[in-house]
């Protein structure tokens, strides 16, 4: 099978380690929230810092792979990594001090998630390149299921300053595969290739006629949607187990980090299967039958808060599912559909867009639950998973009626 040949498997590797930090934040929330006397809109937004820096760097990180080897690019987003990391573990001490180093931190996701992708893009000489992006894309899934589990144990140790430095191993070991076993591509010395202007940090033209393509901006508009939700769902997950358990009196039977992470391994096989139905079907076909079911599963899991333990798993891992089903498929679209010659630009401004949805997200999130009431109250609860779901809701209603599903 190709795709376990060349430098996919290593790319996958690598993101798994570069991954492994990144729910450390949803398995400490609650800890972090009793210890530093947090509200939920400060907890949501400390987990949309990431994601704020993560949209800061990704608009250069990504226009530089058009110009560089996206390599030298996934070195530095390591670095960066590993800092936001540390800085946690060690230094951090308030909501302030939280919100920069996890900003740190997903400027080093910035640098590494779509510069991974360009490094596998600009190496595929044959095969089917959309079967390796969506193996990329649902590795993602194992990263982060991977991030809640790992987490779990070290916080289970009893302190969780151990998370944070801990997990910084994760993007250790991808600085080592990719700068030891990824090759670097025969280009022009770095300082001949190298322009950084604000036309190469955010080209506004090049995004313009990628924006006017329908095709395209179908794809990044679904994506910014998809994220929200996603992210949302994932930094509030581990406290919804919590305090579902506190309410009901009854235990899972693993606990709740463990099980968020187990829950996001589905997400893995979604992603892939969903792909290769969305050859089969249609991609926006798909996207909008997956935008959907995924809002229904994700209210419906709201409601569950309390009920029986079965029943809220199940609806957890048929939304965990559904909101992954259509992550390939948005991807691959995007890459396939793109200009060549602004690749690279339409996959900056396609992650900008996904990941400036998933800054909003856990912010909205804690925002909903401090304004409907009681975090322990379940009617808050499906106030705030209804203010992430109906985006794709919206945007199904929206495309279908500008035509872009055929």
């Amino acid at each position: 099978m190709s795709i376990l040949k060349g430098n996919t498997p290593l790319m996958l590797l690598a993101q798994i380690g570069a991954l492994l930090g990144f729910a450390a934040y949803a398995v400490t929330l609650t800890t972090l929230q009793d210890e530093w006397g947090l509200s939920n809109f400060e907890s949501g937004l400390i987990a949309s810092s990431f994601f704020v820096g993560y949209v800061l760097l990704v608009p250069f990180a990504t226009a530089l792979t058009d110009q560089m080897d996206a390599r030298r690019i996934y070195l530095l987003g390591s670095i960066l990594a590993i800092a936001g990391l540390l800085g946690m573990g060690f230094l951090a001490n308030d909501f302030f001090s939280g919100c920069m180093c996890m900003a740190v931190s997903g400027a080093g996701l910035a640098a590494t998630y779509m510069p991974g992708l360009k490094i596998l893009s600009d190496r595929l000489t044959q095969g089917e390149i959309t079967r390796h992006i969506s193996f990329y894309t649902a590795f993602f899934g194992v990263g982060t299921g991977l991030s809640y589990v790992v987490s779990g144990w070290i916080l289970d140790l009893g302190d969780w300053h151990l998370v944070y430095q801990w997990v910084a191993l994760g993007p250790t070991i991808s600085l080592v595969i990719v700068y030891f076993w990824i090759r670097p591509m025969h280009v022009r010395h770095w300082y001949d290739s190298i322009q950084i202007n604000w036309k190469n940090v955010f080209p506004i033209a090049k995004w313009q006629q990628i924006l006017e393509d329908r095709n395209a901006s179908g794809y990044i508009l679904g994506y910014t949607f998809h994220s929200l939700e996603l992210f949302a769902s994932r930094s509030w997950l581990v406290a919804f187990f919590i305090l579902s358990t506190q309410l009901s009196g009854v235990e899972f039977f693993l606990a709740a980090t463990t099980l968020a992470g187990v829950i996001n391994f589905f997400g893995v096989p979604a992603s892939i299967l969903g792909n290769e139905l969305a050859l089969k079907i249609g991609r926006q076909k798909w996207i909008c039958i997956v935008m959907i079911t995924s809002a229904i599963f994700g209210v419906a899991l709201a409601y569950s808060m309390g009920h029986a333990s079965w029943l809220i798993l199940a609806l957890a891992i048929g939304h965990a599912i559904f909101i992954m089903a259509d992550s390939a498929t948005l991807t691959a679209g995007l890459v396939t559909s793109a200009n060549p010659k602004m690749k690279g630009a339409a996959m900056g401004l396609h992650s900008l867009m996904g990941f400036g949805g998933g800054l909003l997200g856990p912010a909205i999130f804690g925002f909903v639950l401090d304004l409907s009431g009681s975090q322990t109250d379940r009617i808050s609860w499906i106030w705030a998973y209804a203010s992430i779901v109906i985006w794709g809701v919206l945007f199904v209603i929206y495309e279908r009626r500008k035509g872009w599903v055929h």
